[in-house]
């Protein structure tokens, strides 16, 4: 049946006045930019009358945007998920509205640059829920971990909270309670494994996801002023182990997690936190296909030092610094020690030659007389690690006496951690080379040097080496013999004449008339011959090892 004609009026007047209200909105958009614009200005200003920042700032911390620029390189940051958050509206109109209030994420992700180069970073804003998982989105966080591998861009992360774990209120939130899921822990392995720099900084108290996440990067480092970490807060240690009158500091301050292993380093505040971020991220590529970034030097590859020559007592019981060593030999104010406060048996760090990053391992006669422990193993297979997923050549300088020994030994598992050290040195491939400074024995010693095949090392004249030190060595092979003298009353002196002969026949030079040693060199001249090893390495080795990994030929693992 046809419509009247009234009908038709009224349907047509409809559409007119639609078309009209349509017409009146911006053509511009002004009106959703407009509220676009408040909502960023919402979040990059501070409410200081806030709780949280309140708290925030008693605490001495930095807030999230304050750290974004004392990090990165000026007006470098670009947000990702800058509006996402809690918004109230106010309707004003029947197709309008506007923005009247806006709690941001607790967590600001974006890009933006650390000295020119282009990184993903991550920053919790404890004021907002102390960075639980009901103040945040938790898309942003495996948004941005996916985001690292499809552009291999190296990702820095500032915790501070729990880095959108979860909190009680969550379930009164939803009514409803959850299993717990770690969604984005995935992509973070896969980011270790292809040599995706995962750098990250404990600038506040990092509970429980925000602890893993922190400690799951292939560096770390703690503020001293303001950073702690532990799976659960004081309250909840309380109620389940009963130990009253923790605190932060107490339960897992710098004292605690700088000298076992979970944090790589200290910094003595926020600033100096993000100075050894910028010089790590100096020394790595931006993914495990590319070789380290190699940068001009002023330092002469064939510089000399004399004083090398004596820095290796000839009385076998002294000891000396070993990082005066390394820092004569690598480039100029290039060494970044990794890990000095724990694990001291053993020496990790990063340093260059002539410009091109290595990895430097060596081992502290002055700490156990440098015999290698459970810590000291365990941080040399992650510096290792290291190296071997982000293409950087080690240079070695050995002095082992071996695996540490006695009860404390024993008991902390030296023998369980020194298998997974020689694990690492021998499932990495990454290019190796030693000097050897003075002792070469037992396992330890043969694990360190025989990694390689052709091994790659010269020694320097204060070498000795063998399956036992001549200190016990004597007592154990001449046992009867010291005996049968002792009966005789000369015991001491037939001990003095067996040392003698062995520290005779152990003339280092004797070792290279058999080529046991490829060759001594002059200790001054380290690091000439260590310049041209890496001058090599980065010319030849390292383009073949990046072809190998493109290929699906080698497939290195840091976790």
């Amino acid at each position: 049946m046809p419509e009247d004609k009234s009908s038709v009026a009224t349907k047509r007047l409809n559409q007119v006045s639609a078309h009209l209200s349509a017409q009146r909105l911006p053509p511009d958009y002004a009106d959703v930019r407009s509220q676009i614009s408040t909502l960023r200005k919402i979040a990059a200003t501070p409410d200081i009358n806030r709780r949280g920042y309140i708290r925030q700032k008693q605490a001495g911390k930095l807030w999230v945007r304050e750290r974004l620029e004392e990090l990165l390189d000026r007006d470098s940051f670009q947000e990702i998920g800058s509006l996402s958050g809690t918004v109230t509206w106010e309707q004003t109109g029947p197709m309008q509205e506007k923005p009247v209030s806006f709690v941001p994420s607790n967590n600001v992700q974006g890009m933006g640059k650390l000295r020119g180069r282009r990184v993903l970073l991550t920053a919790d804003d404890f004021s907002l829920r102390s960075g639980h998982a009901d103040g945040a989105t938790a898309g942003k966080t495996i948004y941005l971990e996916k985001l690292a591998l499809a552009l291999k861009l190296p990702v820095v992360k500032l915790v501070d909270g729990s880095s959108g774990g979860g909190s009680v209120t969550t379930i009164r939130k939803e009514g409803w309670s959850y299993l717990p899921h770690v969604s984005m822990y995935k992509h973070v392995v896969d980011q270790l494994n292809q040599g995706i720099p995962n750098l990250g900084a404990v600038v506040g108290p990092a509970i429980g996801l925000g602890a893993a996440r922190v400690v799951s990067c292939h560096f770390s480092v703690m503020a001293a002023d303001v950073g702690s970490l532990f799976n659960a807060g004081p309250e909840v240690v309380k109620g389940a182990t009963f130990e009253e009158g923790l605190d932060f500091q107490s339960l897992g301050g710098p004292l605690i997690h700088c000298t076992n292993g979970t944090i790589d380093n200290l910094a003595a505040n926020e600033v100096e936190c993000y100075e050894q971020i910028r010089t790590v991220l100096g020394f790595l590529p931006n993914c495990g296909r590319e070789a380290p970034p190699v940068v001009a030097s002023d330092d002469p590859e064939d510089r000399e030092d004399e004083a090398l020559r004596q820095i290796i007592p000839r009385r076998q019981a002294r000891m000396y610094n070993p990082r005066t060593i390394i820092t004569s030999v690598v480039d100029r104010d290039s060494w970044f020690e990794i890990g000095a406060l724990w694990g001291r048996t053993a020496i990790g760090g990063l340093a260059r030659l002539g410009g091109r990053p290595i990895g430097v391992v060596s081992l502290d006669c002055e700490v156990n007389s440098g015999a290698l422990d459970a810590a000291g193993s365990q941080k040399l297979t992650r510096l290792l690690k290291l190296c071997d997923v982000m293409n950087l050549p080690v240079l070695q300088f050995i002095d082992v006496p071996g695996y540490a020994i006695g009860t404390a030994a024993e008991r902390t598992a030296t023998m369980r951690w020194g298998v997974e050290l020689a694990k690492a040195y021998n499932s990495t491939t990454m290019p190796m080379f030693n000097v050897i400074t003075r002792r070469v024995y037992g396992v330890a010693g043969g694990i360190m040097i025989g990694a390689r095949d052709p091994v790659m090392q010269v020694a320097w004249p204060s070498g000795q080496w063998g399956s036992l030190p001549l200190e016990g060595g004597i007592e154990v092979a001449h046992r009867h013999e010291l005996r049968e003298a002792e009966k005789e009353g000369r015991k001491a002196e037939r001990y003095q004449e067996l040392d003698e002969e062995y520290r005779r026949l152990m003339n280092p030079v004797r070792t290279a008339n058999a080529f046991g040693i490829e060759e001594i060199i002059d200790p001054k001249d380290t690091r000439k011959v260590c310049c041209a090893w890496a001058r090599h390495a980065y010319k030849v080795m390292i383009p073949e090892r990046l072809a190998d990994r493109a290929a699906g030929r080698i497939q290195p693992v840091f976790s």
